[in-house]
């Protein structure tokens, strides 16, 4: 008898449909594990995007925006003009004899900054850039828009070495004016001027300190923002385009700037302006701003416009920039009435425009290419009385 072997036991085979799946179980089954990773990887990288933009757009969104000040400047700087003023002083001495002294004058330019006060035509300065000897003024002012008239100085104060000027131009833009309570030292702040002859610009800083008297008033401002030779008169700026200050001097060694810059405050230069204006004003008489000939009879009027029936005083020359240019009058105009009063002569048309005061509008009627014209004048003021105190 054949002992029992095991391995000889008898096993049924696997049908051909059991073993083709098991062939193909493997392949299968690792296409779907990479299927699966696939999606998993899409996903995750979907995710992945998704989570970053919205980090870029939460960092974007906390970014601070670029600085700029120029919108800032911007609501200013019409207001901040330029001065040329012609400074006659005496330039040498020379001693003739024992008892005989000669003087020699001399004229210099010079050049600095006014801002527009008013729009009816009132400008801030300092009286260290127009002043001169014999009260003999002449100033030019050009504006940041390039517009150019001769400007009229109408008073000053030497105590805070302020002045003002007026002119006589339509369009003007006044600069905004802050309190002076909340000054802070720390508190950003711009100059804007003319510095040495190269146009209007700016410059930043800080209010490095506040100068008191012994009332606790505010008397001076000191910055460090650069104030160089022309910046004298020009305008100090809080970060809302607001007057806070007119810079006036430097403390420096050489000359040259050196961080340490003053300006008055505003509250006291504009107090001080108001008061020297209502001064001027009252002090002084209205200004027509022409030259005329003599009064028309028959012949001349028949000689200048073939009719012996135009009367009244021949313009020949109109003040640049003066009430009369203003209101249209030009040269070759003869001045007919004034407020409503026939003009017989030069002294008849004195009499009406000086019993009016600067800013006063008065009707002057001109005959001018065969039409009478009337023409609404706002005075302006001439040579100004100056008032000191």
């Amino acid at each position: 008898m054949t002992p029992h072997d095991p391995s000889n036991t008898h096993r049924p085979k696997p049908s051909a449909f059991v073993s083709g799946l098991r062939f193909l179980a493997w392949p299968v089954t690792c296409g779907v594990l990479i299927a699966l990773v696939i999606v998993q990887f899409r996903q995750l990288s979907s995710l992945s995007n998704i989570l970053s933009s919205s980090q870029l757009h939460v960092a974007s969104q906390q970014s601070p925006p670029a600085v700029s000040f120029a919108d800032i400047i911007a609501l200013a700087a019409p207001a901040v003009v330029s001065i040329n003023a012609t400074s006659v002083n005496v330039g040498s001495v020379e001693r003739a004899a024992a008892d005989k002294v000669n003087f020699y004058l001399e004229e210099r330019a010079s050049l600095g900054s006014g801002v527009i006060i008013s729009d009816d035509g009132y400008i801030l300065t300092n009286l260290h850039v127009v002043d001169t000897l014999f009260d003999a003024f002449n100033a030019q002012v050009t504006l940041a828009d390039g517009r150019q008239t001769p400007a009229t100085v109408i008073a000053w104060e030497e105590q805070t070495d302020l002045a003002v000027l007026h002119i006589n131009m339509d369009g003007l833009t006044p600069i905004a004016r802050a309190s002076g309570g909340d000054l802070r030292v720390g508190d950003v702040v711009f100059a804007i001027g003319y510095p040495r002859n190269v146009g209007q610009s700016v410059s930043q800083g800080i209010i490095s300190a506040l100068r008191r008297d012994e009332n606790s008033e505010l008397e001076s401002i000191q910055t460090d923002a650069a104030i160089n030779p022309g910046n004298s008169g020009g305008a100090l700026i809080n970060n809302r385009g607001e007057l806070v200050g007119l810079n006036s001097s430097i403390l420096s060694e050489s000359g040259n700037f050196e961080g340490i810059g003053f300006a008055t405050p505003a509250s006291l230069a504009v107090s001080a302006l108001d008061e020297m204006v209502a001064q001027a004003i009252e002090a002084n008489a209205g200004y027509l701003g022409v030259i005329t000939g003599e009064a028309l009879d028959a012949r001349s009027s028949e000689l200048f416009f073939g009719i012996d029936s135009v009367r009244g005083m021949l313009v020949e020359n109109v003040d640049d920039g003066g009430a009369a240019m203003r209101a249209g009058i030009l040269p070759g105009d003869v001045i007919t009435r004034v407020q409503g009063t026939k003009v017989i002569d030069g002294g008849n048309i004195m009499a009406e425009v000086r019993n009016k005061k600067p800013g006063d509008t008065i009707e002057v009627e001109v005959y001018r290419d065969g039409k009478t014209l009337n023409l609404p004048t706002t005075l302006g003021f001439g040579q100004a009385i100056i008032i000191e105190p």
